[in-house]
């Protein structure tokens, strides 16, 4: 029973914001599984956009109305939609799921759905039969494993895909096909009453806010692709192809910034990110500064819908997919004779974009600033999650030495267009500071490849990041030609390299010091001179001084430098490039009183590992240089104790 009317309502507003918080957690698992989806969606089509820009070029060129029409080339067309394009969607839809078997069992299955109505263009089809068979095959090879007796797996391999695909073929044939044929007949009745009506454009209002969510790819490539393409197979061109890839609702934004902004690092970075928007086709580019003003969504709405009112109203379309939505592959789809009219609806999105943004902008005044904004945006972002809103994101504290750090990954919804581009920037700021041996390559956010270490992604991708790379250190930035994490990743690496921000790193033995007595190991048997050199490396590895791949540049060095000095004594170090894999100054010390062959006619009898990060080495290497100054010096350190060689070189 509460006590008082006070206990009551604080009890209430206690169970209020468990409440609320429970929504904004849904509504943020919601958006990620609606992520996914699309990205599956999309990711089964994007690596076959190639294949499509064929097939629409080929309609461009070659079909009676085309710019050069050939009856034999046309005769090409209607296969390369009819099966061509299901099937190549199908083999990456199986693959997806499960690899190559996944992959040949999605082309058998959906031959199935393919030849039950030929006469529908059974994208859609193909999108569900190909992970579904590859499901079912991923599903069998589980179920028999470790069960297939030996010598029979190749046997069993092959005829499960044959039995099993037939029986998907035929279940595809008879069920599938008729039920995707029947689905396509109504989305297309429902977009040709949108057509019919002139409300085709009202689809903006969902497209344009959609997009900046980053389901601008699932939009396009599992919606509007497919009822493109039955349109196309029709009439020869489809107005579906320019809802979500029309360039000019953006470019009417940045462009309003561009003129507009008062905030000079916005106004700045605007023109860049206009010609990568425009020309690139990456539209990602223009999510951030729309994010900074929610109201500029108005202007993208209207932008699109201006441009579809005149797309729909003079009968407008394009052969094929333009991917990416550049200027030049928007023009390019144009129908012959269209390709004015095709340019226009590009210049009425924008100018009609442009007309809405331009007084918000002017009106926002220096509150649009780039670099506020994009902090805003990740910190609601993260509030939102109940998070913190650090830059870097480890999901493992310490499980990534960006010391040895050389590989990164930039990785985006699809993996293709923002992604591609971050990646070009950030390589180039890497090789700019010295760092050209970290490769920097661009994923999809959830195929990001097993074992990276290093992650950068937008802010929204974060949590699929997090999933796909659970191991790795994830930087999340918000804007893809000016982030400032770019410098900040370049700076951290640089500083870690030099052993600026954490402190020395201690093995079992390590105390600070140069030398330790573990690292001194006598009267070892002879071995070739590899052998030797790694050896003794690992001992440095071992005991906290570098990295398994400052072994390697070790062995490097001996390639272009013998280190053999003469009076039997070898100092192996590592090549210059690899400073960066030495976590702390270190000596090692081994004898081989019996001699290694350490080439051009040198016997090495005393080899000593330097492992040098800064002066440490210094005193040490001098105290070497004068013990070993003859023959007869380093005969006498090969009689030496553990003890008495330490004391001999410790600093």
């Amino acid at each position: 029973m509460y006590s008082t009317t006070s206990d009551r309502n604080v009890t209430h507003l206690i169970l209020l914001a468990f409440d609320l918080a429970n929504k904004r957690r849904l509504r943020i698992i919601m958006k990620e599984k609606v992520q996914s989806f699309g990205r599956f969606l999309s990711g089964m089509v994007m690596p076959n956009i190639g294949a499509f820009i064929a097939w629409g070029l080929c309609a461009a060129l070659f079909i009676d109305t085309g710019w050069l029409p050939n009856k034999q080339l046309n005769t090409i067309v209607g296969p390369f939609l009819t099966y061509a394009l299901p099937l190549l969607i199908a083999y990456t839809g199986g693959k997806m799921v499960a690899g190559t078997r996944g992959a040949v069992m999605g082309v058998i299955a959906t031959m199935g759905v393919i030849l039950s109505n030929p006469d529908t263009t059974m994208l859609m089809g193909a999108m569900i039969m190909g992970p579904l068979a590859g499901f079912v095959i991923k599903e069998f090879d589980r179920a028999v494993e470790g069960h297939i007796i030996p010598g029979f797996e190749m046997l069993v391999n092959n005829f499960s895909i044959g039995i099993i695909g037939l029986l998907l073929t035929i279940v595809g044939y008879y069920l599938f096909g008729p039920l995707m044929a029947g689905i396509l007949t109504g989305l297309q009745a429902g977009a040709d009453f949108l057509v019919n009506h002139g409300i085709l454009p009202l689809v903006s209002i969902i497209v344009e806010p959609a997009k900046v969510l980053f389901l601008n790819n699932a939009i396009n490539h599992g919606i509007f692709t497919p009822l493109g393409a039955e349109e196309a197979k029709k009439l020869g061109q489809s107005v579906f192809y320019m809802i979500e890839t029309n360039p000019g609702p953006g470019t009417g934004v940045l462009l309003a910034y561009w003129l507009c902004c008062k905030d000079k690092a916005t106004k700045q970075s605007a023109p860049g990110a206009l010609i990568v928007h425009l020309l690139g086709g990456i539209h990602e580019i223009s999510f951030p500064y729309i994010l900074m003003n929610p109201l500029l969504l108005l202007a993208t709405i209207g932008g699109s819908m201006a441009a579809m009112f005149y797309n729909t109203i003079f009968g407008l379309g394009l052969k094929g997919p333009a991917s990416p939505g550049s200027i030049f592959a928007f023009v390019g789809m144009a129908p012959k004779g269209q390709t004015l009219a095709v340019l226009l609806s590009v210049v009425i999105a924008a100018g009609v974009s442009f007309a809405i943004a331009a007084p918000i902008v002017r009106l926002a005044g220096t509150k649009t600033s780039l670099s506020d904004a994009e902090k805003e945006v990740a910190a609601s972002k993260a509030a939102s999650k109940g998070q913190a809103q650090p830059v870097l994101v480890p999901a493992q504290e310490g499980t990534v030495d960006l010391r040895s750090l050389d590989h990164i990954v930039f990785a985006c919804d699809a993996g293709m267009g923002s992604s591609a581009m971050g990646a070009a920037i950030l390589q180039k700021k890497l090789e700019a500071a010295g760092l050209g041996n970290i490769k920097v390559t661009h994923s999809s956010v959830s195929e990001i490849p097993k074992g990276t270490q290093f992650v950068v992604c937008h802010q929204d991708l974060v949590e699929r990041a997090r999933k796909s790379a659970p191991q790795a250190k994830i930087v999340t930035i918000n804007n893809f030609m000016t982030a400032p994490e770019y410098e900040e990743i370049v700076q951290m690496i640089l500083d870690s390299r030099e052993n600026k921000h954490s402190p020395k790193e201690e093995a079992a033995d390590y105390h600070g010091g140069v030398l330790i007595k573990k690292n001194i190991r006598l009267n070892l048997p002879s071995a070739p001179k590899n052998q030797v050199i790694r050896d003794i490396g690992n001992a440095l590895v071992e005991t906290g001084y570098v990295t398994p791949l400052y072994v390697d540049a070790m062995i490097a060095k001996e390639d272009v430098f013998n280190t053999a000095i003469g009076n039997s004594l070898a100092i192996p170090h590592g090549i210059e490039s690899a400073v960066g894999e030495i976590k702390n100054a270190g000596l090692a010390i081994f004898t081989y009183p019996a001699g290694v062959n350490w080439g051009n006619g040198e016997v090495v009898k005393l080899v000593i590992a330097v492992a040098s990060a800064g002066d440490e080495h210094v005193a040490t290497l001098s105290k070497i240089a004068a013990a070993c100054e003859d023959q007869e010096d380093v005969d006498a350190i090969l009689t030496k104790s553990v003890d008495e060689i330490y004391d001999m070189f410790k600093v």
